[in-house]
Parts: structure tokens; C-alpha cells; sequence
């Protein structure tokens, strides 16, 4: 989807004003034409490990967590176009500091007890608490007296005051374009206050949120059962009555099990080895799930180890990755791409070449470092397919230029752990960890990955790549809140991604294409909610039993 248009879309930076969603209970209620009723099955080969909002991050768990809670703000179904969602309005004050929300009066827990603005205070805070462990926490810093609770001298956020029960404020340091989003985030996901303190130890096992399914059961490892919120707010949500997570089923298993009518969604999609058979056959088109996620995969190269440390190299290694040939490697499940940025991102530079393919170049700027005749280094790498198949084709394409690279594949814990280590890893192949995007905004491929305060021990900047002038750009550019700045800071965050690109701390490889299939049983609306880019990948809530409509 395009989404250049998101925050002039959104409209959250008419400061003074009050928003209603333009996609709100009226939308919903001209999709009860569907019946509701039925269940469906979806398989997955890992147990979730967590439904606690503040601790869940994967792709897996994220849309299980937005069946089971809601939170102020949201985005429209099938889009990533923010709407209202546990709010009911919203202010922001001119100077785009401080946010007041008023709560629906008609929002509950699935227990039927009231959503109140102290749960909403309090959901916050436990997640910037550092008890919490909460890896959300870095998000909510725009808060007053965050420091302040990160260091321990605060048990609460002096920017969070619940003014009554439907009430609540939040106040920046300084205006954040993206504070809104955060709040859209499942790490904003609303819990119940009392309820965490009746299993303080035991959250993730216990979800008790106000979204439109409740978890009924949870056998680790074996089964989830989730059953519709008979006190969900919005009219005519969910369609299902209820959804059966199988655990424990390897990709091949659950697609013949699917084939046989006895699953309604692979939730690991599609497995390798039968992709091309259901995208060749007619039978399944209709069955068949193309997905393009915000994610952009590639190949970090540590700028402060030799001799990744002199920039001729970074960019001969650029100019000597055939990336269509990778490409090709795993079946066409993803698409070359010449920059940090996902195509679907606002701020993407649709007029970058970015770097050729140029073997020839590459060893001339070698030449041109000092390594005429090559250098030796390594490639750490996730050993789960098709990881290793691609690294092995990093590698041979490297020897052609004369670089000879040792491969290091190792489990996920081991890859993050090394990546993340200073001095420690030449180079990093991100697959299977690439960057999928938290919320739709140029920032969160930026600060997160490449900017300065990330590239410590324990970060995700991979390349250690540090940049002062471009952080100074990056933080003018989120403070660039009002709407006559948007295009601006687009623009301005298309210089700083073409800078970093001068800079090449990346190669930049391909952006992932998802394939998935569902059963003829079940359906969903409106758009693509089993590939729905904003709660990646699917929107639960509707998607819609076809038997149930006979």
C-alpha cells in the first residue's frame, strides 16, 4: 500500500483540535452485513512463549496480542492509517507538547469491568518500569520523568496524570511526530491494573485485555484457544467465535494439513519446498497470501574493525553483491533493493540508484585501499533456512572479487548476542533478524539500526556505525510535527538515508515477499487482513467464517 499520505491522512498534528477517526463505529457497522459465528484453526511451529503486551516482540505473538487488547489509538483495518480505538477524542496543544485522551465510557475487560485511564497510566508505566524488562521501553523517552524512572529516583512517569476515570494526559520534553504511533503500539496495549497484581509473576500466561477475543485456554507448546469478547465495544467484531493456535506443527505437516480441511491459516507460511507448486496451480489463487512487510534485509559491515573501517571497501562490497542472484536463491521471496528503506515506507527514494553491480569496480576500489589482492574476514549468520543458502551465496560472490569469507552460522541467541558485541563481528548477514518496522515511520529504520546511541554492546546498530551530524538531522526531523512540515521531513529523512547509503555501513539486499495460504473456510475484509501491514501479519479479527454465511 502506499502510504505517503499517513499523516496528512491521520490529520494528528492539527494542534488544539479534536480528532475523530474517520474509520469509526459507522465503518464497522456496514461490515455487519457478515455473519458471525464459527472458529478457525491456524498452526504454528513455536509456542509464543508471552501474551504480556509489555514483553511480547515477534511477529507471531504482536498480532495475537492486538486480538486480545485494545489501547488508545490504532490503525484502520488492512492500512496504516492510525484511528481511534480505546480513546473516543483527542487534543494536542499548540506547542505539540502535551496529548489529552477521553476514553469510551463503553470500553471493557472481558470480565465486563471498565476500562479506566488509571489502567491506561498504569499499563504505561509498568512498561518503562526497568523491573518489567519491558523491551518497548527505549519508545515512551519523549515522556517526562522517563529518565527519571529508567534511573530509579521515580516510580511513575511525571508526563502520565490520569485527570478522572476517562481521562489522560501525556507530556513530552520536546514535540516527537511519532508519539502518536507509539501509542499504537503493542507495547500500549491496556491491562488491567488489577489483574497483573493478581499474577504479578505470571502476566504472559494470563492475558486480561479488552480486545475482541479473550485467551480461554493455553497448553504450551500444544494449543491456544482464543473465544470472542462478549463486551467488545465495536458492533458486529469479531466475526469468529473462536480461534484454535495448534503448536508444535512444522511448516510441511500443517500445509498438508490444510490441503486435507483441517487447518484455516499457516501461520509460518508457506514452506519452501511447495511454494512454486501452489503459485503454479489455479486451484489455489484464491487461497494463496502475497505479503510485503516493512523489512529490509542485509549485510552489515562493522565500520570500526578493519578493513571495513576505510569507506573504498564498504562500497566494493556494494558494487559486488548480485542481489537478483540472491534473489533467485530463495524462490523469489523477496525484492532487490538499493536502500535502507522499505518501498511502502514514507520517506522511500523512489529516484536512488544506489550502488551497481560492478565486480570490476569493486576490485578497482579495493585496489584503490590497499587490498589488491583481497583480504580474509567472516559472515555471521542465523542457521535456519534459507539463511545459510543465501551466506553461501554472499560468500562466493565475494571470492569473486577476491575477498575471502570465512562463514560463522550459528543459532539466533548466538547471532545477536556476537552482533551486538564491539570488535567482535566484520560482518552480519540479517536474515532472520531483519528489520521489520515497529510503526510506519522513516525514524524507526534510522535510530534503532544506524544511529549513534545504538551502536553499544547490546545494540542494534550492527554496524557500529556512528554519524553525529546525521543523529542531529534525525532528531530535528521528529520534532517536525506540524502538517505543513510533512513533506519536509520526508525530504529530510531521504537526505539522511542517502547519506547513510554514501557512507555504505549496509548492504542493502532485498525487502521480503511472504507467502501464506489459508483454507477456502475463511475469509477476511476489508483488504488483506491475512497479510495486514499494520499489526503484521494478520488481523484476526477479520477475518470471517464462510460456512458461517450459509
Amino acid at each position: 500500500m502506499e502510504r505517503r499520505e499517513f499523516f496528512k491522512v491521520m490529520g494528528f498534528a492539527a494542534a488544539s483540535t479534536t480528532m475523530i477517526a474517520s474509520f469509526g463505529d459507522e465503518a464497522f457497522a456496514a461490515m455487519m452485513k457478515i455473519k458471525q459465528g464459527g472458529g478457525m484453526v491456524v498452526t504454528y511451529k513455536n509456542d509464543p512463549g508471552t501474551l504480556d503486551p509489555a514483553i511480547g516482540y515477534n511477529w507471531q505473538n504482536w498480532p495475537m496480542m492486538r486480538t486480545l487488547f485494545s489501547r488508545l489509538l490504532t490503525y484502520q483495518p488492512g492500512t496504516t492509517k492510525l484511528m481511534l480505538d480505546a480513546a473516543q477524542s483527542y487534543h494536542v496543544s499548540p506547542d505539540g507538547k502535551e496529548y489529552v485522551f477521553n476514553l469510551r465510557p463503553d470500553v471493557k475487560f472481558f470480565d465486563g469491568s471498565p476500562v479506566t485511564a488509571e489502567d491506561v497510566a498504569f499499563s504505561i508505566n509498568r512498561v518503562v518500569d526497568p523491573a518489567t524488562a519491558s523491551p518497548g521501553q527505549s519508545f515512551y523517552s519523549s515522556l517526562a520523568g522517563y529518565n527519571a524512572v529508567v534511573n530509579g529516583k521515580a516510580k511513575e512517569l511525571s508526563g502520565v496524570k490520569v485527570h478522572d476515570a476517562h481521562t489522560i494526559s501525556f507530556t513530552l520534553t520536546e514535540p516527537n511526530v511519532v508519539f502518536l504511533q507509539v501509542l499504537a503500539m503493542n507495547f500500549s496495549n491496556i491491562v488491567s491494573k488489577k489483574a497483573v497484581a493478581k499474577y504479578p509473576h505470571d502476566v504472559a500466561h494470563h492475558p486480561f485485555g479488552s480486545g475482541p477475543f479473550y485467551m480461554e485456554s493455553w497448553r504450551p507448546g500444544n494449543e491456544i484457544v482464543f473465544k470472542k469478547n462478549p463486551h467488545y465495544f465495536r458492533p458486529g467484531i469479531p466475526y469468529l467465535d473462536e480461534i484454535r493456535f495448534e503448536l508444535g506443527i512444522d511448516s510441511l505437516t500443517a500445509y498438508f494439513k490444510l490441503l486435507r480441511g483441517e487447518v484455516d491459516l499457516l501461520g509460518d507460511g508457506i514452506p519452501g519446498s511447495q511454494l512454486a507448486v501452489v503459485r503454479s496451480n489455479p486451484r489455489y489463487k484464491k487461497q494463496l497470501v502475497v505479503g510485503h512487510p516493512l523489512e529490509t534485509s542485509y549485510i552489515t559491515m562493522n565500520t570500526q574493525m578493519k578493513p571495513f573501517d576505510d569507506i573504498r571497501v564498504r562500497r566494493a562490497i556494494n558494487m559486488a553483491i548480485d542481489k537478483k542472484a540472491i534473489v533467485r536463491v530463495i524462490n523469489g521471496r523477496g525484492k532487490p533493493t538499493n536502500q535502507v528503506l522499505p518501498p511502502a515506507m514514507p520517506g522511500y527514494d523512489s529516484s536512488y540508484k544506489g550502488y551497481p553491480y560492478d565486480p570490476a569496480k569493486a576490485k578497482q576500489l579495493l585496489a584503490d585501499a590497499g587490498y589488491k589482492d583481497g583480504f580474509e574476514t567472516e559472515l555471521y549468520s542465523m542457521n535456519s533456512d534459507p539463511n545459510p543458502r543465501i551466506v553461501q551465496t554472499v560468500q562466493a560472490q565475494l571470492a569473486n572479487i577476491g575477498v575471502k569469507v570465512k562463514l560463522r552460522i550459528l543459532s539466533q541467541a548466538q547471532v545477536i548476542s556476537i552482533a551486538g558485541t564491539p570488535g567482535k563481528a566484520p560482518m552480519v548477514w540479517s536474515g532472520g533478524l531483519a528489520w521489520v518496522d515497529d510503526f510506519p515511520d522513516p525514524s524507526d529504520f534510522y535510530g534503532p539500526i544506524l544511529g549513534s546511541a545504538s551502536a553499544v554492546k547490546g545494540g542494534w546498530n550492527w554496524a557500529f556505525y556512528k554519524n553525529p551530524a546525521l543523529d542531529k538531522l534525525a532528531a530535528k526531523a521528529n520534532a517536525m510535527y506540524k502538517p505543513d512540515q510533512h513533506e519536509a521531513r520526508l525530504a529530510l529523512y531521504r537526505k539522511i538515508f542517502r547519506s547513510v547509503m554514501d557512507d555504505a555501513p549496509w548492504v542493502p539486499v532485498f525487502n521480503e515477499v511472504d507467502f501464506t495460504m489459508h483454507s477456502t473456510n475463511v475469509q477476511g475484509r476489508p483488504g488483506n487482513v491475512f497479510a495486514d501491514p499494520g499489526v503484521y501479519p494478520f488481523y484476526y479479527s477479520h477475518m470471517y467464517s464462510v460456512k458461517a454465511q450459509a
